[in-house]
């Protein structure tokens, strides 16, 4: 009797606390219901304020202008001044090619160069010493001027004594003689100050032919010394050395690839987003940046800029739409974006690596208002 008595009173207590149970946990949940619509307000204010203007992508990936080296001027490869992944800075030689053929040709340029001023010299001489033939022949026209005036003079005098018989014919016809030998000395000397003179002329046009020659072997010179500084190649930016494939011995023709320098430290992004997603944006807006490489770190940035077409229209083979066979794609298009991080970061950033962007467009609400009420104008 007391065994079976004894249970219904048991099950009475435990009956009373299972609604205490209840009642002790409905707080619990109110609180957390409230705590959920709590959170679903932050979230849809936050969404509405901030989430809804972020634009983001994962088809982004870090460029550098890169550069590849090549020799303006063929030759052996003698050194090879740089390691792979060497960093290097603008000007540094890089390779150096074979340059006695370079020297060769370079000092028989400037043998030319002596030879030319030779010339010019000589040339010049020429012109002196034609002008000293000039006077001399200037000086002899005078003489038979003045034979010729003398010459003159006696026949004047003589033809009256010889027309009286005061004077022989045959002196008048010496004195005759006399004079037309003066005359043709003097024609002769005429003629010779004429061609001296005109020698002036012709020695003078050497003398431009022999200092355009000059200047023809000067430029040769020049050119020479610049295919002897040619045969040092130099860095022409900053940066780390990549796919480098030369090798001492080899043989190299201008525009030969030799290797490649990356300036590491001018990396930006290239942010392929879809055309519905660029209405929006704006050059200067923010942009916020995860690397695979950094995980957990948050980069920044700024929009730079913007391509002046679709990743399509830059295709080797742009697609061809007025076939028939059309369908619609979402475009890409390229945006440049500018990082803001110091050198510490871009060591780590590597042209290639993919990265996530989102982009804060909220500074172009005041150009969809405009947009608005334009349209409404219209």
């Amino acid at each position: 009797m007391s065994t079976t008595a004894g249970a219904p009173g048991r099950d009475v207590p435990e009956a009373a606390a299972a609604p205490k149970k209840r009642g002790a946990k409905r707080p619990i949940l109110i609180g957390l219901g409230i705590v959920a619509l709590i959170a679903a307000a932050i979230y849809g204010a936050h969404w509405w304020m901030v989430g809804r203007f972020i634009e983001s992508t994962d088809d982004a990936y870090l460029q550098a202008d890169s550069v590849t080296i090549a020799p303006k001027v063929s030759g052996y490869v003698t050194d090879v001044y740089v390691a792979d992944n060497q960093t290097v800075k603008a000007g540094d030689p890089l390779v150096k090619l074979d340059a006695r053929q370079y020297q060769v040709a370079l000092d028989q340029s400037l043998a030319t160069v002596d030879a030319r001023n030779a010339d010019i010299e000589h040339a010049q001489a020429q012109i002196e010493q034609q002008r000293a033939n000039i006077a001399q022949a200037e000086a002899q026209q005078q003489v038979a001027q003045v034979s010729l005036r003398h010459a003159r003079d006696e026949v004047a005098r003589y033809a009256p004594l010889a027309a009286t018989g005061a004077e022989t014919t045959e002196r008048l016809a010496e004195l005759t003689s006399t004079r037309d030998q003066a005359q043709a000395t003097l024609a002769a000397d005429a003629a010779a100050v004429t061609a001296a003179r005109s020698q002036i002329s012709a020695l003078t046009a050497q003398l431009s032919q022999a200092r355009a020659q000059l200047e023809a072997a000067r430029a040769n010179a020049a050119q020479s010394q610049l295919d002897l500084d040619n045969t040092v190649v130099k860095s022409a930016l900053a940066g780390r050395i990549g796919d480098r494939t030369v090798r001492v011995g080899q043989y190299v023709q201008p525009g030969t690839r030799m290797l490649t320098v990356v300036p590491v430290q001018q990396t930006y992004l290239t942010a392929n987003f879809k055309e519905t997603q660029i209405g929006r944006m704006r050059v200067g807006q923010p942009v916020e940046l995860r690397v695979d490489a950094l995980p957990g770190h948050t980069l920044h940035g700024v929009v730079d800029s913007f391509s002046p077409g679709t990743g399509a229209q830059f295709a080797l083979l742009p697609p061809e739409n007025a076939t028939g066979n059309f369908t619609k794609i979402v475009q890409r298009v390229p945006v440049r974006i500018r990082l803001q991080t110091g050198p510490e970061t871009r060591a780590v950033l590597l042209p290639g690596m993919s990265v996530n962007v989102d982009v804060d467009t909220r500074s172009a609400r005041e150009d969809d208002r405009r947009i608005e009420q334009e349209n409404h104008r219209g």
